[in-house]
Formats: structure tokens, sequence, C-alpha cells
């Protein structure tokens, strides 16, 4: 079991690195050439001082801070903005585009997570019962009505599938496209890798300062992100026991 998870991690990285790496070296070649032509065509530019500006910019990022002309835009710690993020930390989505810059934020995280984890686990995990429970109620139904025996708990759980499916992962990503503009291949991913808790961070929902956003939309997509991680989490299960 080991060396199948060494070996499968292995083939992971193998094909990441064929996929990925030349992207990157063209990214880092163009960020490159386009640092020297900035300063070779602004003169007056210091290497050092662009360099400083250029920290400056990634850092103000990373705290939700962007520029709009001669103002900034704020709104990622406001009420909504720290809703979704106490969200995503006792999922442990974790997405990692915003995180605590005090002292006294980061303690707080510390205690709310050591708390919330469990309370989301507890939650999830009643969310799936009562899934399953309407699964195998609706399965029970049918058999009574067309005396159907195995037939009917497999239509059921082949239904249940299905509309999950759409529900969390195929019908979400339209509605991404039209308030984030994101593409239905870049939904569909960020659906993913949300839901299975991976939360790469390299997508998240209502980050554009360039968008507005209707008050509902970040409490909807909670909703959708406590309810698809509970299907999701049986879809695994049921992965689970296929490789055992």
């Amino acid at each position: 079991l080991l060396a199948a998870y060494v070996g499968y991690v292995g083939l992971g990285a193998a094909v990441l690195q064929a996929l990925e790496r030349p992207a990157e070296v063209q990214a880092a070649q163009h960020l490159l050439q386009e640092h020297w032509e900035l300063l070779a065509n602004h003169t007056c530019l210091q290497g050092p001082a662009l360099q400083r500006l250029i920290e400056g910019i990634i850092q103000a990022y990373k705290s939700g801070i962007t520029l709009q002309g001669n103002t900034t835009s704020l709104g990622r710690w406001d009420y909504s903005g720290s809703f979704f993020f106490s969200i995503s930390a006792i999922t442990t989505i974790g997405y990692g585009n915003l995180s605590p810059s005090t002292a006294a934020g980061r303690i707080f995280c510390i205690v709310f997570g050591l708390f919330g984890i469990p309370l989301n686990l507890i939650l999830l995990n009643e969310i799936g019962q009562l899934m399953l429970l309407g699964v195998q109620r609706c399965a029970c139904r049918l058999e009574e009505v067309f005396h159907w025996q195995n037939k009917a708990s497999f239509l059921m759980k082949t239904c249940a599938l299905v509309t999950g499916l759409l529900l969390f992962l195929l019908l979400p990503p339209l509605l991404f496209s039209e308030k984030e503009g994101w593409s239905y291949e870049e939904g569909f991913y960020y659906s993913f890798i949300t839901l299975s808790t991976i939360g790469f961070g390299d997508y998240v929902i209502g980050m554009n300062a360039d968008r507005t956003y209707p008050s509902w939309y970040k409490n909807v997509i909670s909703l959708w992100i406590l309810f698809g991680m509970a299907w999701l989490a049986l879809v695994i299960k049921f992965c689970i026991n296929l490789l055992e």
C-alpha cells in the first residue's frame, strides 16, 4: 500500500512537471524581459526602488488591497468577506489568498479552528447521514410500489450521484462564469478544488475588485460548500470502499 501510494504521488509529480514546467519557464522569462524593458525605457527608475515597489504591491495584494487609479479597494475583511473566510477556515479549505495579519487575529484563528473544525465535521457527517437516509427511504418506497429489490437501491444511488453532479459540480460553473467572468472549465476546476478541500487559492470567488457582487452571493456559496462537501465526502467514501 505504501509503495502504491508513493508510486501514485510520484506519477502525479512527473505528469505535473511535464505539463506545468514549460509554462513556468516561459512566464519567468516574460517577466524578466518586461522588467528590463521597463528599466531601459524609463531611465529615471532605479532597480532597487522598482523591486521594493513590486514587493509592496505583492504584499498589498495578499492583504486584499488593490490599486484603482488614485484610490485603493477594500472589502475582503468586511463582514461578508470575514464570514466566507471563517467558512474556508473551519472546512479546512484554506485558500491562502487571505489570512490574518495581526497577532490577535492569528491567535483567534487558532482557537476558532480548534473548536470549529470538529463542529464542522459533525455537521458534515449529519448532512451526509440525512442524504443517505433520504436515498434509502426513496429506495424502500420504490421497492414497495414496484416490487423491485436490488434495482431500486441501484436506481436511487445513481439518481443521487447524478443530482449531486448537477447541483454541486456541473451547474455552479455557470454561475461563476456570470459573476466572476471565468470560463466553464475554470468554474468546474474551482468547484472540485473547493469541495474536495484542496483549496489551492488560485481561484476564489468575490475577489475581483472590478466586479460588483450581490449581497446574497457569498452566503449562497457558503451553503453550497457545506452541502457539496457532504455529498463529495460520500462519493469519496464510496471510492475508498472500491479501493479497499
